[in-house]
């Protein structure tokens, strides 16, 4: 089934399905944990629109490519087209707040930055982005002081709060739309906390805003 971007309450909003802005190293410890250094600007890619699922149907693991990891994200949906924006406007410009699942080719990745090369075919294959339902802007509040959470099998394995970010939401945005534009239907990925780790098969996913958004899923 096609992806479609939709509210909590199941309603489909009327919106295209574009491309995923995605932040790599927003959380420190993250970078850390992978022995990578410490951007001192946001480090940027993009995962096409056909890597979008939803995240409610079963977490699809590639096979024979190596470990696969999670990364939990919360996901900004852009409401309106934004070029060169201040961090005003790029608040006016967010239509939904979600979660996603950023999938990564771990061992791919490896292999691709060691040769210097692009990492595309690590992070942008079809359904490496499964992606919730949005939650409403007035519904989260201060975006810079959003808690996520990711428990695998009963364990929390990542759980991170948006005044962590090394770049805030709103300054992301911003700082994106300087580079290229944002159309409505486009998903920002704000980063991922520290406790990233190998999916398998089997595996039970809650993943959440806390108090406000859960889904559960399994990996399959």
């Amino acid at each position: 089934m096609s992806y479609q971007h939709s509210l909590v309450d199941g309603s489909a909003l009327s919106l295209p399905v574009g491309k995923v802005v995605c932040i790599g190293r927003n959380y420190a410890e993250h970078a850390k944990e992978l022995n990578n250094e410490v951007p001192t600007e946001p480090l940027l890619f993009i995962k096409p629109a056909s890597a979008l699922v939803a995240m409610d149907e079963p977490v699809l693991v590639p096979r024979d490519r190596g470990q696969v990891h999670f990364e939990t994200e919360l996901a900004i949906l852009i409401g309106d087209r934004m070029t060169q924006v201040d961090e005003q406007a790029a608040q006016h410009g967010i239509a939904g707040i979600g979660l996603a699942l950023d999938l990564t080719l771990r061992d791919l990745q490896s292999e691709l930055k060691a040769k210097g090369h692009p990492w595309e075919r690590a992070k942008a294959f079809d359904g490496s982005c499964p992606l919730s339902p949005f939650l409403t802007p007035a519904s989260v509040g201060d975006l810079n002081d959003v808690q996520i959470r990711l428990t695998v099998d009963g364990e929390v394995r990542q759980e991170g709060n948006s005044s962590q970010m090394l770049t805030p939401v709103l300054k992301l945005i911003s700082h994106i739309s300087h580079w290229f534009t944002l159309e409505p239907g486009d998903v920002v990925l704000t980063g991922t906390p520290a406790g990233v780790g190998e999916l398998k098969a089997g595996n039970k996913l809650s993943v959440e805003i806390v108090d406000l958004l859960r889904i559960d899923t399994e990996a399959k």
